[in-house]
């Protein structure tokens, strides 16, 4: 294993950022003029515009296009420096951050930090489901989905067993946020449309969609009015709306669901979705740990008004890993954080004390999910009231599609998705359908090799002992 040490200039402040994601790259950019040094740590090379990660699954734009490389967004900022790698240990007495790439640790000094380490999926308990049901957190995921959604047409093809057939043409989606409703809407119309008269011995559009949720309503943060909307449009695309639905447990073949009144029944479907729940990243136990900060239920770090770890003054946390109330896990609470903890750094610079900071406010600018082609939902806050401006349908989607061009990064990301949108939306074509046996089969062979590097693992540090034994004898 190969240790190495970040150094850093003397005479600048330097900021540590954890995460690529929408609070880690906005606070770096933020930073741009300030007097300091910025070393960006992430786990992957790109940047994602997770908002998306949907429409790489049901083939209407390619990963690139939502999740460029990090180094490349940033190369003409050079005051940061991007590192590859798994932070795994914190150290606040030290200043220290400690990342893992492969077999080299590295160990990076910070004055000021910035953790945005964003969230992953939650099966709230049942780690497991994951293997029969990804989630939609990661390029991975939407590449897994993508190859498990058309191979399930594929083998259909293949069978001449009526049962096997409806097995496999059976989708179901778990959770019916927005992240469900969008992914749901995309695999009917694929099917309806898309797929149509590809095939000779199925029919596509007799694909069964089912969306599922133990809430008692769909999209239930935009309300009973949207809501009621958002499924009546699911229910004309031929998506089975199944609500009040716990699912108990998962297998390779289906799903066992508990309905409210205590009944408990089984779907066979090879191919599901999860897209129930999130919990914040694994590093908000570590700092925890570090810091004796208190955690919630999805394991977001409880912050002070200015989203600094309570004894911490230079430790902030945004996005998706921090609590704050009214301040929900989207893109925009994230963006506000990172810019907010960028702006405190920089007026710390100028002399500004920690008990001067003024708290962070977010600013909601409202809420929009997609449902089909055309159709959206789009819940706005009006000024100076406490009402909300409320559409759904054709101009909902329009905002929807201008709203996540502005954010996606780079012209020529934004040029070539609007491209895609214009053919998938406009004809029955999609240019993302191909897939890779790496794609389905990737998650079954790493975890192979994650047993086996534990078995190995296991065996060296059984050895070791019996060695000390063998000495102390």
């Amino acid at each position: 294993m190969t240790t190495s040490d970040i150094p850093t200039s003397p005479a600048r402040h330097h900021v540590v950022i954890i995460g690529s994601g929408f609070g880690g790259l906005f606070a770096a950019q933020r930073l741009k003029r300030a007097d300091v040094d910025i070393t960006l740590i992430a786990r992957t090379t790109h940047h994602l515009f997770q908002p998306m990660l949907y429409q790489v699954a049901t083939g209407i734009v390619s990963e690139g296009e939502i999740a460029p490389a990090t180094r490349i967004i940033l190369r003409d900022q050079k005051n940061v420096t991007v590192l590859l790698g798994d932070v795994f240990d914190l150290d606040v007495d030290a200043r220290t951050v400690t990342s893992r790439l492969l077999e080299r640790v590295t160990v990076t000094p910070y004055d000021s930090l910035i953790i945005a380490a964003g969230a992953d999926q939650s099966y709230f308990g049942n780690d497991q489901f994951a293997e029969y049901a990804p989630g939609m957190k990661t390029i991975d995921h939407a590449l897994e989905l993508r190859g498990r959604i058309l191979g399930a047409f594929e083998q259909a093809e293949l069978s001449d067993d009526p049962v096997e057939r409806e097995k496999l043409l059976t989708f179901v989606v778990i959770g019916a946020g927005p992240t469900g409703v969008e992914m749901a809407g995309q695999i009917a119309e694929m099917a309806e449309r898309t797929l149509k008269g590809s095939f000779r011995h199925i029919d596509p559009t007799k694909a069964r969609v089912i969306l599922l949720d133990a809430a008692p309503a769909v999209l239930t943060p935009f309300g009973p009015k949207l809501s009621a909307k958002a499924q009546k449009r699911l229910e004309k695309l031929g998506v089975e709306i199944q609500l009040n639905a716990m699912v108990t447990n998962l297998d390779y073949d289906g799903i066992e669901v508990k309905d409210s009144d205590g009944t408990v029944r089984r779907i066979e479907a090879q191919c599901k979705v999860w897209s129930a729940g999130v919990q914040a990243s694994s590093l908000g136990k570590v700092l925890a740990e570090e810091t004796g900060v208190e955690l919630d239920r999805a394991g977001r770090v409880k912050v002070g008004p200015d989203l600094t770890v309570p004894g911490h003054t230079n430790v902030f946390v945004a996005g998706d890993m921090m609590a704050v109330d009214g301040v929900p896990g989207v893109a925009q609470g994230a963006i506000q954080g990172g810019r907010y903890a960028a702006d405190a750094i920089t007026a710390g610079l100028r002399g500004q004390t920690p008990d001067q900071r003024k708290p962070f406010s977010y600013f909601d600018k409202g809420s929009m999910a997609t449902i089909s082609r055309y159709a959206a939902v789009m819940q706005v806050p009006l000024p100076f009231t406490k009402k909300k401006f409320e559409t759904e349908g054709y101009f909902a989607w329009l905002g929807w599609l201008a709203l996540h061009l502005v954010y996606l990064v780079g012209f020529r990301n934004r040029l070539n998705t609007f491209i895609n949108w214009f053919f998938a939306f406009t004809t029955r074509g999609r240019t993302q359908l191909a897939v890779t046996e790496q794609q389905v089969y990737a998650r079954t062979a790493m975890g192979a090799l994650s047993a086996l590097e534990r078995r190995e693992a296991e065996e060296i540090q059984e050895k070791l002992a019996r060695a000390q034994r063998r000495q102390g004898a």
